[in-house]
């Protein structure tokens, strides 16, 4: 019994540290196939926290990237640095690059590798539209991302002059050249090639301290990506940001010109709060807003003058224009793309003239409904009017003033309500007749 109670202590004692080895024995995997973003940023911290709350051995990102914006970079630099547990950047498979900002991520990372048929680098800071940036701002920029690629990838033990021409020259580097110049540690075909030759030698990690994986064999746990990064990263598309806010746009006008319809306005108010959510947080120019708002101005004005066309065409190159730099990114992913903003900007500005045009012809038309209805319709004299009488209009039977004696059955004008009353002239007379509030009758 004794025994038994001792053993049982010692299991008690010991038993947790080996599952908590064991619980621990796993690689965090995570696929990044998209632009650098905040949505990007979001999901890396997410996979990062989990890996150190479970005490993961590594961090395996597959990357993918054309690049994006460089603040989102930052921060995921930041936070694979200063990751307690290692993390691995795989650029994988074949045909797949870590480009501009992926170039920077990947020197980041404590264990940097590539798969054959790769490609990385092309890390040089552009302006709009991919064009070079000029002037004093071109130093400070460049200097910047420079000295950014020089203190990470110096603690990383790899090769800074080959690295800061991928930013200074835009050089692009294949899986084997990257390798022989030591931007890189590793070139696998494979995961578990990657693995084994990670056991090989320790891993130097960004304070300096030396660790050694064997990760051949472990469990991997694969991050999906939660319904609200899914929901994030589909809204923060470019082309779905902008089409958002051109038919919220014309939701909310369809409302102003429909009031009391309800869900036109409701559906405009949702989609443009889900735009501007998606566009705070992107690199937007407000420029590009004033832009697309003076287009529905020119829509508008279209609509009231009748230009032929000029004002609507006009609208519609601004509306264009406005698409096409209304996000500020270094990359054509990350930009509305000239067909969405020709497929969105034509028939929105040609659906929102027309819907103009109509309301201001309604405006402008004549009530025939009600009592204001009854103004300049021919009504029938049911009496003698001297000059008071009965008339016949609209299928009722009215009490009506005429400015001079009228005969039975003789046709009338109505010219104005008074009441319950008709004033009203002879259908052949010259002369329109009004009642004043003293019912005296005035010749006009």
């Amino acid at each position: 019994m004794r025994r038994f109670l001792l053993a049982l202590l010692i299991s008690s004692f010991f038993w947790p540290n080996f599952c908590s080895k064991i619980a621990a024995a796993d690689v965090l995997k995570i696929v990044v196939d998209d632009t650098i973003q905040a949505a990007t940023e979001e999901r890396i911290e997410r996979a990062l926290n989990q890996a150190a709350a479970e005490k993961d051995d590594a961090v395996l990102i597959e990357l993918n990237t054309p690049g994006g914006v460089m603040d989102a970079m930052r921060g995921i630099m930041a936070k694979i640095i200063a990751s307690p547990v290692p993390v691995i950047i795989y650029v994988t498979p074949a045909g797949n690059r870590a480009a501009s900002a992926g170039f920077f991520i990947l020197e980041s990372a404590d264990v940097a590798a590539m798969a054959p048929g790769t490609n990385t680098g092309a890390a040089h800071p552009v302006g709009m539209f991919g064009g070079d940036i000029k002037g004093t701002m071109k130093d400070k920029v460049e200097n910047d991302a420079t000295a950014l690629m020089r203190s990470v990838v110096a603690k990383r033990g790899r090769n800074v002059d080959v690295a800061q021409t991928a930013v200074l020259q835009s050089k692009s580097f294949t899986e084997s050249e990257a390798l022989s110049q030591k931007l890189i540690d590793y070139v696998a075909p494979t995961e578990a090639d990657l693995f084994r030759q990670i056991a090989s030698k320790p891993v130097k990690r960004f304070d300096g301290q030396m660790v050694t994986l064997n990760l051949a064999g472990l469990r991997q746990q694969l991050v999906e990506q939660t319904l609200k990064e899914r929901i994030l990263s589909f809204l923060m598309e470019p082309d779905i940001a902008f089409i958002l806010l051109a038919i919220g746009a014309l939701a909310l006008y369809t409302e102003f010109n429909h009031p009391g319809a309800v869900w036109p306005g409701t559906v405009g108010i949702v989609l443009i709060l889900l735009a501007i959510f998606a566009l705070h947080l992107l690199p937007i120019r407000f420029a590009a807003v004033v832009l697309i708002l003076a287009s529905f101005v020119l829509f508008a004005l279209e609509a009231k003058f009748a230009t032929h066309g000029v004002l609507a065409i006009g609208g519609i190159t601004t509306l264009v224009i406005g698409a096409l730099l209304l996000v500020d990114a270094p990359i054509p992913e990350m930009r509305v793309k000239l067909a969405t903003a020709l497929a969105v900007s034509v028939p929105l500005g040609a659906i929102t003239v027309f819907l103009m045009s109509v309301a201001l012809r309604a405006r402008r038309n004549k009530v025939v409904t009600g009592m204001e209805g009854l103004i300049g319709e021919i009504a029938i004299a049911q009496t003698v009017l001297a000059p008071a009488g009965k008339v016949f209009v609209h299928g009722e039977l009215w009490d009506a003033l005429s400015t001079g004696n009228v005969s039975e059955g003789q046709k009338v004008v109505v010219r104005k309500v008074v009441g319950l009353q008709l004033n009203v002239d002879p259908a052949d007379s010259p002369q329109k007749t009004v009642v004043n509030s003293s019912n005296q009758l005035t010749s006009t």
